[in-house]
């Protein structure tokens, strides 16, 4: 029979000890942090599965938790056990994020005599370049979008014009409403609201800026005459803002559609890496970049700056003596 996967689903003492912890540390997380609905469960999944193993080690009480049993718990998790696959390193820093403010908490609020996850480590990361894709390729998914007729199609094109033109999260996107955009042509921007409730003000270009004129117009009176009336920008055709997962839909749809290289594994956060990608080419300053991504530090963002083989292998051949024959 499989283990139950919550500490706090254990037994009265560990739902009086290291669940009411954790129920505590994400109401904390709730009201301090402002953190989003989908980052706090990811959270509680990976204190519960912490929990869990704790408990299997007879550990009950926050109180009660060493050193080693946070690099025993971690580094089973991480490793995998016979029926339950391992963590991936990403997975790993995660959940090891969540631990080291649980227990940071516990010490804090007097839970615990200390915090035992201090001086614990994630495991090294792969270091990888984001997914980006060309300009052309993004231009043929734009084109995509916006084929066919109905209100829709403007609706998606209006929708990746401007993930791409402001390099917004997915999320911030679906939960703007009208009043977040100024379509002024002098001055066009929207007002985002990224991760921990932060608030910016991106620029909008002029083609995504004609794209949301054209869907505002044109497209997003037929959709809301299905529903009740929504300041949401975006809806469906049901009059109801759209969904995250369905804005992913419009996205996938549209790169299938357009036949470009890699289509399958296009997603929203590709048209973000792309849009930090493209400026930093075209001179921009990555500090600039991190204010407009809304990075809290710039370490983030550098990760745009690395150099690709490609590039390597361009410029060593443009400007060595002797690259070329």
């Amino acid at each position: 029979m499989d283990a139950p996967a919550a500490g706090g689903d254990r037994s009265g003492e560990v739902g009086a000890a290291l669940g009411e912890a954790v129920e505590g540390y994400l109401a904390h997380l709730t009201v301090e942090r402002g953190l989003s609905a989908n980052t706090l469960a990811a959270y509680r999944r990976d204190l519960r599965r912490y929990t869990g193993s704790l408990v299997e080690r007879g550990v009950t009480r926050p109180a009660d938790v060493t050193e080693q049993h946070v690099r025993d718990v971690v580094l089973a998790l991480r490793t995998g056990t016979e029926g339950v696959p391992a963590l991936a390193p990403s997975s790993t820093a995660r959940l090891l994020a969540a631990v080291h403010g649980l227990h940071r908490f516990c010490a804090l609020e007097g839970l615990a005599p200390g915090d035992p996850a201090h001086r614990v480590r994630p495991p090294a990361q792969p270091r990888r370049l984001p997914k980006a894709i060309s300009v052309e390729d993004v231009e043929r998914v734009l084109e995509a979008s916006s084929v066919g007729e109905g209100p829709v199609p403007l609706r998606d094109r209006a929708l990746l014009e401007l993930l791409y033109s402001t390099g917004a999260r997915i999320s911030e996107v679906v939960d703007l409403d009208i009043d977040d955009l100024d379509l002024d042509p002098e001055a066009a921007a929207v007002r985002l609201l990224g991760k921990g409730r932060k608030e910016r003000v991106v620029p909008v270009g002029s083609f995504a800026c004609r794209a949301v004129e054209a869907y505002l117009v044109r497209s997003r009176p037929a959709l809301a005459a299905a529903g009740r009336g929504t300041p949401a920008a975006f809806l469906n055709t049901r009059g109801n803002r759209l969904s995250r997962q369905s804005a992913w839909a419009v996205l996938r749809v549209a790169a299938q559609r357009s036949g470009i290289p890699g289509a399958d594994v296009v997603s929203p956060h590709t048209l973000r890496h792309s849009f930090a990608t493209h400026l930093l080419a075209g001179g921009a300053d990555v500090r600039v970049v991190q204010e407009l991504l809304g990075h809290a530090s710039v370490t983030t963002t550098q990760i745009y700056t690395q150099v690709t083989p490609d590039t390597l292998r361009e410029v060593y051949a443009a400007a060595h003596p002797r690259a070329l024959a």
